[in-house]
């Protein structure tokens, strides 16, 4: 699970920085693409945020039942 900790947080990093970017870009500038794509990646972290932790409650779950029925 460490592995996929680490996955995660690179891949929610890398969602997390451009759109921050983007926002940043949309502010300063005030165009409209800068927006959408600042928003597209706002809405990818959330994807890769919930399927984290989806991942992670059923893979405890999962652990817990082999070791409970093993």
């Amino acid at each position: 699970m460490t592995f996929f900790y680490w996955f995660m947080a690179v891949v929610m990093a890398a969602t997390l920085l451009p759109s921050v970017l983007y926002m940043g870009i949309y502010v300063f500038t005030g165009e409209d693409e800068a927006f959408l794509r600042a928003r597209k990646f706002w809405v990818l972290l959330r994807v890769f945020a919930l399927l984290f932790f989806n991942v992670t409650v059923w893979g405890h779950v999962i652990v817990a039942a082999w070791q409970l029925f093993r």
